[in-house]
């Protein structure tokens, strides 16, 4: 084997912080993700450049923001990552699962691709047939899908939870978990290893199988609390978000604007219980890696796209800045690397963990990277990287009444401006951790409003200063 690690990055899809029992979630049943908690390093305020999939994803590929890159929203071009690089220092690159690029198709520097894309498919790819599909159509079955959940009697009640009703291996998770692991089994061991995996959950539908979702069905789950207060208080993008999405059944979804306690929590139940699932196949893809000699020197890394508002703050899945959305988990493991049992409180961007990646595996980091590498974090060199953090979002089928909007946080303040409005978001987080009282108009935080607008304008500014210009490869 050759002195470079193998690197095994593991990325969900809309998962939240608060889904690991390690983290201090105990409602949760994860044993895997614990084993990572407790043997890596957990990165605790990790967050996401862009409030949905392929911004957030494109930026974590890219090491530059959204607004660098150009790719603001679902079904912007992308093509290119640094994972060409990786291929390019002698690894042997291979994706499973989901990474959303646009075309779904693109190689994006890996060597072998197999494609599992969104569950339920409709604007984006609707007729483009990935392994999941093609095994489905194998077996002689239909997949469930939004046309045919709209039969169902309890559609528009169900918020999106929905019980796996099809083979269990057919699961969109399960199938990815064990095609990585058919993969690692039957692929000769001849380079290091830079192996993606992405699964599909916990987005919805929200479709676990069913003696899973009984586990935390039977369990009392903490939710926020619903208030009309907070409805108020929100600006007129997301209250028109809101009334969107309550209107067209995105991704199986009928969102409802005064579910039931019963209703979100059984939501909640079917959305925690696909995590679950993931951690077992976790579990087996670690055990895999093992057998078949990779694990020892490898480094692991878990994290997710982005997470979900389950309903928290009147809203469904992505597209705003709250904490459920932003924040999401981050581990990177690798007993023989790095000392474990570590938790980091510093912010950090979800790719600033790239750059130590690429130091690892020999690659010069480009020039043009926004991303700032988490290695002198861990090391213990610094007590920061950075004073700010910042997510991104642009008009799309969703988001539909601003063109543009960026959040901003520090280590206790938090604020999200729409470029089209006067109005906006401002959280003290240190008093007010849930998001629930906007201090936007408020006498006693114009100057802490104005300095948060004054960091966005100057970290644009310096961001169109020193990041490469847009080339025709950029995408």
């Amino acid at each position: 084997m050759s002195k470079k690690p193998n690197i095994i990055f593991i990325i969900t899809d809309q998962q939240r912080f608060d889904t690991i029992n390690a983290l201090g979630y105990d409602y949760m049943e994860t044993p895997n993700l614990d084993r990572l908690v407790n043997e890596g390093i957990t990165f605790n305020n990790c967050y996401v450049t862009g409030a949905s999939c392929v911004p957030a994803r494109a930026s974590l590929f890219k090491g530059v923001y959204p607004h660098t890159s150009g790719i603001l929203k679902n079904a912007d071009t992308w093509q290119h990552s640094w994972v060409e690089n990786i291929r390019d220092a002698g690894y042997n690159t291979v994706n499973v699962g989901k990474m959303h690029t646009w075309p779904l198709n693109t190689p994006c520097g890996y060597k072998h691709r197999f494609v599992v894309e969104n569950k339920d498919r409709f604007l984006e790819g609707r007729h483009f047939y990935d392994e999941w599909d093609k095994a489905c159509r194998a077996r002689g079955v239909t997949k469930q899908q939004r046309v045919l959940y709209r039969e169902r009697e309890d559609y528009k009640e169900s918020l999106g939870a929905f019980l796996w009703e099809l083979d269990e291996d057919l699961h969109s998770d399960v199938f990815v978990g064990n095609f990585a692991k058919w993969w690692l089994k039957e692929f000769p061991q001849t380079e290091p290893l830079f192996m993606q995996i992405g699964f599909p959950g916990p987005h919805p539908p929200y479709d676990p199988l069913p003696d899973v979702a009984k586990k935390y069905l039977d369990k009392d789950l903490p939710m926020q609390e619903f208030s009309q207060k907070d409805i108020e208080q929100q600006p007129e993008p997301y209250r028109n978000l809101m009334t969107h999405n309550a209107g067209v059944d995105h991704d199986s979804i009928v969102h409802l604007l005064n579910p039931t306690e019963e209703q979100r929590h059984k939501q909640r139940a079917h959305y925690l219980a696909n995590v679950t699932m993931i951690d077992e196949k976790i579990g087996e893809i670690m055990t895999t890696l093992d057998e078949q000699g990779y694990l020892e020197d490898s480094i692991l890394v878990f994290t997710s796209d982005h997470g979900d508002c389950l309903t928290d703050h009147g809203h469904t899945q992505k597209w705003t800045m709250y904490e459920q959305v932003n924040r999401v988990p981050c581990i990177v493991w690798g007993p023989k690397h790095f000392e474990g049992g570590k938790t980091i409180d510093s912010l950090i961007q979800q790719m600033d963990i790239v750059p130590m990646l690429l130091n690892m595996a020999g690659v010069d980091i480009p020039e043009e990277f926004e991303a700032k590498s988490v290695e002198p974090l861990i090391k213990g060199d610094v007590d920061k990287i950075r004073d700010h953090v910042f997510c991104e979002q642009g008009r799309d089928d969703h988001f539909e009444t601003c063109d543009f909007m960026t959040m901003v946080r520090d280590e206790r303040y938090k604020l999200t401006h729409f470029v089209d409005r006067e109005d906006g978001l401002l959280f003290d987080l240190k008093n007010d951790p849930g998001e629930m009282e906007n201090l936007w108009d408020h006498a006693d935080y114009q100057i802490i409003k104005t300095d948060l607008i004054k960091t966005i304008c100057n970290w644009r500014i310096n961001s169109a200063y020193y990041t490469r210009r847009q080339s025709d490869n950029w995408r």
